[in-house]
């Protein structure tokens, strides 16, 4: 099994890594994927770093069939990217959704058939401002990625390491993947989200108890719901050898960074999946629920609603 075929839908925080590694290399056929007006946007470049790619943008059906699809849209788009997939299936491709969370590839799998994933998650700091898409690659842990039930390097695993080792891509295979996966996705409720509410940097969590107490009634709720699942969380990443250096207390991680730009979050990819899982399960959650709905009242104050005369 070979990959030469590349089609991305997503151009955003996540996607311009790939943009930012994969255009312009003459031994692979790389290409955006969108339709409508999106389309026409792309055309006019994506800028990373100060550097504008123009890779080719195509519909799904000028596309074809691809080798291998990658998903980086928002959570609120993962519908209608699942549905453009579709289109670009032949029997051997693989298709990698890279959104956080831990539902995406099940809804991908619904459209595209579960038989084509495999599962995966970034890691990579990245921010989006005035047009610009900005990370440090050098920095970047970029993709983690492996067999949802099997940790064996199976023969598409392979075929995803020889194509990604042929870049600048970081790529690591991840045996157990779905503890991979649930690691990060603990990791982006309990600190993404307590220092979104406040509106502080990412140093709270070091100089506040009070916050640190909010981040971890958080991690206990989400490692309890795994747990009723037969899921293990890791203590470590898989990954731990790409570092970043001391976290800088300014930072400000993606859902403080929506709602500073007025921007809907991921909420609902974040605690309304946590708090579902919950339910079915019957654990009790009640941090979860009370952060759910106080992130989505801030979308709404955001939206206008409460600007009272």
């Amino acid at each position: 099994m070979k990959i030469h075929s590349v089609a991305l839908i997503g151009a955003g925080a996540i996607g311009s890594y790939f943009v930012w590694g994969l255009t312009g290399r003459p031994d692979i056929d790389f290409m955006l994927i969108a339709e409508g007006e999106r389309k026409e946007r792309l055309r006019k470049g994506v800028v990373i770093n100060g550097e504008r790619f123009t890779p080719p943008v195509r519909s799904p059906e000028e596309a074809g069939p691809v080798d291998l699809v990658l998903i980086a849209v928002k959570y609120g788009a993962i519908r209608e990217a699942a549905a453009m997939a579709a289109h670009l299936m032949k029997e051997d491709t693989i298709v990698l959704s890279l959104l956080n969370g831990v539902d995406s590839e099940e809804i991908v799998g619904e459209a595209v058939g579960a038989e084509h994933m495999l599962y995966s998650l970034m890691r990579i700091q990245s921010t989006r401002r005035d047009g610009e898409v900005i990370f440090y690659p050098e920095r970047a842990g970029g993709l983690l990625f492996g067999e949802k039930d099997t940790a064996e390097e199976t023969e598409r695993v392979q075929a995803v390491l020889e194509f990604f080792g042929k870049t600048e891509i970081r790529c690591t295979h991840v045996p157990d993947m779905m503890g991979e996966m649930w690691l990060k996705y603990a990791g982006n409720i309990s600190r993404n989200l307590p220092q979104a509410i406040i509106g502080v940097g990412a140093g709270a969590y070091r100089d506040s108890k009070h916050v640190g107490w909010i981040r971890d009634r958080l991690n206990d709720e989400v490692h309890a719901v795994a747990k009723s699942m037969g899921i293990e969380i890791p203590a470590h990443s898989y990954q731990p050898s790409i570092t970043t250096g001391p976290l800088a207390k300014k930072a400000r991680f993606s859902t403080l960074q929506d709602l500073d730009e007025k921007r809907h979050t991921e909420i609902d990819m974040f605690l309304g999946v946590l708090i579902r899982l919950a339910k079915e399960r019957g654990i009790p959650v009640p941090h979860s629920e009370m952060v759910y709905h106080l992130i989505k009242a801030l979308e709404e104050k955001n939206d206008g609603l409460f600007d009272y005369e």
